[in-house]
């Protein structure tokens, strides 16, 4: 059960695993460029988003290649994306610290995206759903892979009142790109 309900607006945190990387030899691990399976699986990140309407109004990413990639190429999918931030606290976070970053955003931000890395996000996802919609909560317990993409709703006045079991997770899914014949 959701811990309490929130007053205020609705309010959406889409979070984004990073697509699949590369592993280059001598790549330090935050250089490391998305795989040609990463470079599919992004832009049907950006795609899903767009078909689920569930366009953030801002941008948080991690410095990492891999995912400052992803987020290009999501976007990409976008007729006009919006603002991004990219924030070197996002790269190797646990929940504590993600937390952080979401609770910085203004509260004219109704729905924020965020992309970073696991196991912060799975984590991150876990502990702010008090419930989810059909098997969703199993679904992430399972495994949330490179491109997942789940959707917390949760009312708030401000990002600062997010806190852990105050959401609903509305809908987790794993968009793949087609392999080029």
């Amino acid at each position: 059960m959701i811990a309490r309900a929130g007053a205020g607006p609705l309010r959406r945190l889409v979070v984004l695993r990073h697509a699949k990387s590369a592993w280059p030899e001598g790549v330090p691990d935050h250089r490391r460029p998305l795989a040609p399976r990463g470079r599919r699986d992004a832009p049907a990140a950006g795609r899903a988003l767009a078909e689920a309407d569930c366009l953030p109004d801002l941008a948080l990413c991690s410095t990492a290649v891999r995912a400052r990639q992803t987020w290009e190429l999501a976007a990409a999918q976008w007729g006009t994306p919006p603002p991004v931030r990219h924030d070197a606290r996002l790269y190797g976070a646990d929940v504590p610290e993600l937390l952080e970053v979401v609770r910085e955003v203004s509260a004219e931000v109704e729905t924020l995206l965020l992309i970073g890395h696991n196991p912060g996000l799975e984590d991150l996802v876990l502990q702010l759903a008090g419930d989810g919609l059909d098997d969703t909560l199993d679904t992430v317990r399972v495994k949330f892979p490179t491109s997942a993409i789940a959707v917390l709703a949760w009312r708030g006045a401000a990002w600062e009142g997010l806190a852990p079991g105050t959401a609903l997770l509305t809908a987790v899914t794993v968009p793949r790109g087609k392999k080029a014949r």
